[in-house]
């Protein structure tokens, strides 16, 4: 999260019009929420890809731990390479990677949902953009500073992840796994909130296009990056109940 703050300190030094910002700021975070949109259609097409070819998803489902791994490496150096990239074309491949990345780990998981009962899944996804497009809102319009609650939910999220991975690895309980996901919704939601609060408040007025553009790819890669966690979870859950 320390590129949040690099953008501040640059956005201190700029120029804000309250004449002009709200034309602007509306047109930038359309430009947020139509990469992350993109980002989640690429996901979802490398999904149905997959889903329609039982080889290539069975490859995919044996390096999963591959794809674990490489999506901790995207999600901490992405939003660095975005901020640091000089040209667009860095910052673009970061976040079309990252989402091609996402299909291709989460698309064993979804496509055992689809077969099973594809219902779950178009329910999930529903639950996820009604709660994501709340909680994204609450921050856009919110007067109250979220940075407390959301680097808060951040730690807290961290320790979650220990204890997810000591179940993987020791306990297998799938009871311990749907308390991790019922938890985990409730932390991206906070930081979703707090996530867009942010990337709002990184708009400059004085921006030029290209810089402009940068700071939308990096807004787009972290609302992509809690929407989709939002949506495993949720399906985690959905899964679960189908199950009683």
């Amino acid at each position: 999260m320390a590129e949040y703050q690099n953008y501040q300190k640059a956005a201190q030094s700029g120029v804000r019009s309250d004449a002009v910002i709200d034309e602007g700021l509306r047109a930038y975070m359309i430009r947020v929420y139509n990469y992350m949109a993109l980002g989640i259609a690429l996901t979802a097409g490398i999904t149905l890809v997959l889903a329609n070819s039982p080889a290539l998803l069975s490859t995919i489902s044996s390096m999963g731990i591959v794809f674990f791994i490489a999506l901790l490496a995207a999600s901490w150096f992405g939003p660095k390479l975005i901020y640091s990239a000089k040209s667009e074309g860095v910052a673009h491949a970061a976040y079309w990677g990252y989402a091609a990345l996402w299909g291709l780990a989460i698309a064993p998981m979804v496509v055992a949902y689809l077969n099973i009962a594809p219902g779950i899944v178009v329910q999930a996804f529903a639950i996820t953009s009604v709660l994501f497009g709340s909680m994204s809102l609450l921050g856009y319009t919110t007067k109250k500073n979220l940075s407390g609650i959301g680097q808060f939910a951040v730690m807290a999220m961290i320790g979650l992840i220990v204890v997810a991975l000591a179940n993987v690895f020791f306990f297998e309980s799938s009871l311990v796994s749907v308390g991790i996901s019922a938890v985990y919704v409730l932390l991206i939601s906070a930081i979703t909130a707090w996530e867009t609060q942010e990337i709002k408040q990184m708009y400059l007025e004085s921006d030029s296009a290209s810089v402009a553009n940068r700071k939308a790819i990096f807004g787009a890669f972290l609302l992509y990056g809690s929407f989709i966690s939002m949506f495993i979870h949720i399906l985690n859950l959905l899964g679960f109940m189908n199950q009683e």
